[in-house]
């Protein structure tokens, strides 16, 4: 039933009141809606209320008798005033249609008007209903004139309608943090020489997500064709690089893209076929010695920040050792202050991890003829520059020189 603030209302024969019969509204928006005709009592709100009261009267006063006690006192003040209003008898404020509506109120107060009985479709409906259980999911509590709002405002049961526009300046607020951090974001990409469309929306998700699933599952989304997906390696490296404190979270990244699907290449990659002993292929990445051929004019930071980086690929076994294999480990002219910082760094990572995962990242490169120069490069080099400087490392390195001496590829 529509009923607008002016008199021009239209009335039914109760139809738009089955809702209520049959418990498919709750009883307080009615009630509102009754309060709201009996403040007026002109001739088409004395005609709804009869209309609404011989519909479902009963049922309104069995769901709250505290709430047709007020109507009925909204109405018997609003019929006083009429009274005082017209100076005159009763006859001149009591139609036929408001006598016979009052009469009704009275009947339903005291409880002598029978309930109407419904038709058989209602019957069916409301049986339906209570299979359904709609008293658990009533939407209760709205007033009358919430439904007459133009705007809709706060009606988060329409589907159309966000439940987020009750707090308008919230929303708003809400959406001007976003579009500041996204511009604060775009910032620090064009900083960091993100400089291509494909490599800023890579560096987005990297540090917009709330953990490496997330970031991995957004990245996936991203739809990258062709070589787009080769910056997402490059990227993820460089911001590594860039943070104050080393994070792990790019490392267990990386591993989960890597290990995803062994035929994509994540970045300029090179494949290598090892001999199958449990580890079939590896992928080294064309960023790592990009980044190598850059040490003797990096930062220490980012020097220390991409040893621990590839420490942790390779002791976590998505790199092996022959990510170093483009390294001269022994010509002395080539080993620069920088690069033995770098690389001692590198190794002592490894050394820190348990006797078998050191044993196994050793043994990975044992077992590789073509790594044998890398070999014979790791064990000077561990000899000379990294047991000298740290003798906690002597005895792993006792047992990293057998492991690259173990031909059989036998792991622990």
């Amino acid at each position: 039933m529509e009923v607008a603030e002016g008199p021009a209302a239209k009335v039914d024969d109760g139809e738009h009141c089955r809702p209520t019969a049959v418990s498919g509204n709750s009883s307080d928006l009615i009630y509102d809606f009754l309060i709201k005709l009996s403040k007026r009592l002109t001739e088409i709100d004395v005609s709804t209320i009869l209309t609404v009261l011989q519909c479902c009267g009963m049922k309104l006063r069995g769901d709250d008798p505290a709430a047709m006690k007020d109507f009925i006192l909204s109405v018997q003040t609003r019929v006083n005033e009429l009274k005082a209003a017209s100076g005159d008898t009763v006859a001149n404020t009591h139609s036929k249609r408001m006598e016979f509506m009052l009469a009704t109120i009275c009947e339903i107060k005291n409880n002598k008007r029978r309930a109407k009985e419904d038709a058989p479709q209602h019957t069916r409906i409301k049986k339906w209903l209570q299979k359904l259980t709609v008293e658990d999911i009533i939407i209760r509590g709205i007033k009358w004139s919430k439904l007459l709002d133009a705007n809709k405002k706060g009606q988060w049961w329409f589907g159309d309608v966000s439940s987020a526009a009750e707090d308008v300046d919230k929303v708003a607020g809400k959406i001007d943090k976003e579009v500041h951090e996204a511009q604060k974001m775009l910032q620090l990409a064009s900083k960091l020489r993100m400089n291509t469309d494909t490599r800023k929306a890579i560096f987005c998700v990297i540090m917009s997500s709330e953990d490496y699933l997330d970031a991995f599952e957004k990245l996936l989304g991203l739809n990258l064709q062709g070589k787009q997906d080769r910056e997402i390696m490059r990227v993820l490296v460089e911001c590594c690089l860039q943070e104050k404190v080393f994070n792990k979270y790019y490392t267990a990244l990386a591993s989960k893209l890597c290990s995803h699907d062994k035929n994509h290449k994540f970045t300029l990659q090179v494949k290598i076929k090892l001999p199958d002993f449990g580890f079939s292929q590896f992928w080294f990445h064309y960023c790592l010695w990009d980044q190598f051929k850059e040490l003797e004019s990096m930062p220490l930071l980012r020097s220390m920040h991409l040893a621990k980086f590839v420490a942790e690929m390779i002791t976590g076994f998505t790199l092996s050792l022959a990510v170093l294999k483009v390294v001269d480990l022994i010509d002395g002219s080539q080993l620069t202050a920088k690069k033995i910082i770098h690389f001692r760094m590198l190794l002592e990572a490894i050394f820190e991890h348990p006797d078998n995962v050191v044993w196994n990242v050793f043994t990975r490169a044992a077992i590789t003829p073509e790594l044998e120069e890398l070999r014979n490069g790791l064990e000077f080099f561990i000899r000379e520059y990294v047991v000298t400087s740290n003798k906690a490392a002597g005895k792993k390195f006792k047992l990293a020189k057998r492991a690259l001496n173990n031909a059989e590829g036998v792991l622990l």
